[in-house]
């Protein structure tokens, strides 16, 4: 079974048998792969039912919620990995659910789609128009999208905000990105923690 890439980095990036928490898990593809691949103790938090559905059929535990209200049913460091896979770009309050999310984790997965992909570069530039892509297959006016952001800027922000940056990957559809990753990566896949200076 393929396994898609930004699935891959992230398995490769939680710890054997480790307590994972999905938030907005989807219909329960990557919460799959890390059972399998990694037989971690699995649990998702969804807003869609049809989606909710989807994961009970995988055998997932997933609870239906909107984590932009937050995560006040668990405590502090309850989870060994907390993931936001193509999920935090879509949230309101950024700050507020990376707060949450590094408040009940001890370690953070985030992965979000690249603006600053090169093909997304030619479409503003060239094209005048916004890009569409297989990162960001969504029209100007159908996308859950309300933030768009490149590596660069995700770095900046947890720089300004004391989040370490543990592990960094640009990704594309064969693969690992090796050089210049804010211009190629079509996504990113990040892991990160409180920093001392933490301030969010």
């Amino acid at each position: 079974m393929s396994v898609r890439p930004d699935h891959a980095a992230i398995a490769a990036l939680v710890a054997p048998g480790a307590r994972v928490l999905d938030l907005g898990c989807g219909t329960g593809d990557l919460l799959a792969v890390l059972v399998r691949e990694r037989g971690v103790q699995a649990q998702g938090i969804e807003l869609r039912e049809e989606s909710i559905y989807q994961c009970v059929e995988k055998g997932l535990s997933v609870h239906h919620g909107d984590i932009e209200s937050g995560l006040g049913e668990f405590p502090d460091g309850d989870f060994d990995f907390v993931i936001l896979n193509q999920t935090m770009q879509e949230t309101r309050n950024v700050a507020f659910v990376l707060k949450e999310a590094l408040r009940v984790g001890k370690n953070v997965i985030v992965g979000f789609p690249n603006m600053c992909h090169w093909k997304a570069r030619v479409d503003v530039f060239f094209r005048g128009r916004t890009p569409v892509s297989r990162a960001l297959p969504y029209r100007w006016h159908n996308t859950p999208n309300m933030h768009f952001l490149s590596l660069r800027d995700f770095e900046e922000f947890c720089a300004e905000k004391g989040i370490r940056v543990l592990a960094a990957r640009g990704l594309t559809a064969r693969g690992p990105v090796r050089w210049a990753a804010n211009l190629r990566a079509e996504t990113a896949v990040y892991h990160i923690a409180r920093g001392d200076n933490f301030s969010l």
